[in-house]
């Protein structure tokens, strides 16, 4: 009977790393398919009427939001699709990335009780072919995470239908 080969030091380390690799692409993978769950709207697609309206249609996720990526400033951010909030919410720390004005102090009701916030405007709101110009936002310190909550200050802009699991936003010039 012959002894189990001794494995070289080279070897352990070779297979650590083939370990790490494929655990990593494991990783990276899923991490892609979790984010195209979460937010299936990353890339908004628009088509033009002939009757001069734009359309751009969302498709709602696995947990019944409409989550996307529109363009704000120019600057690609995601947003959650909100009908019960007035205005275009934008966290503290988001609003200092896209470099908007914190104005007038004003109270706003959250799900999380009243709060103080700040009034802004958002220059240009981009949602695949549909462009908002001067969009009122407020700025709230206290709102978790880096998505805008996209308000009715922008929705009440565009006309809107939902279908099955598809909302289609309509911008009528």
């Amino acid at each position: 009977m012959q002894a189990p080969e001794q494995r070289t030091p080279f070897a352990k380390a070779f297979s650590w790393l083939a370990w790490l690799l494929l655990l990593s692409m494991l990783f990276l993978f899923f991490q892609d398919y979790l984010t195209d769950k979460r937010n299936p709207n990353q890339q908004l697609h628009s088509i033009q009427g002939a009757a001069g309206e734009v359309s751009t249609v969302l498709i709602r996720n696995r947990a019944g939001h409409y989550i996307g990526t529109a363009l704000l400033n120019g600057q690609p951010v995601d947003f959650m699709l909100d009908t019960g909030a007035t205005t275009v919410a934008i966290a503290q720390d988001t609003a200092q990335k896209l470099g908007l004005p914190r104005g007038r102090q004003i109270q706003v009701a959250t799900a999380n009780g009243i709060t103080t916030a700040y009034l802004s405007e958002i220059a240009s709101l981009q949602l695949g072919d549909i462009v908002l110009q001067q969009v009122t936002a407020s700025v709230v310190p206290n709102l978790a995470g880096t998505e805008i909550l996209l308000g009715m200050s922008a929705l009440n802009q565009l006309e809107f239908r939902q279908q099955g699991n598809q909302l289609t936003l309509i911008q009528r010039n």
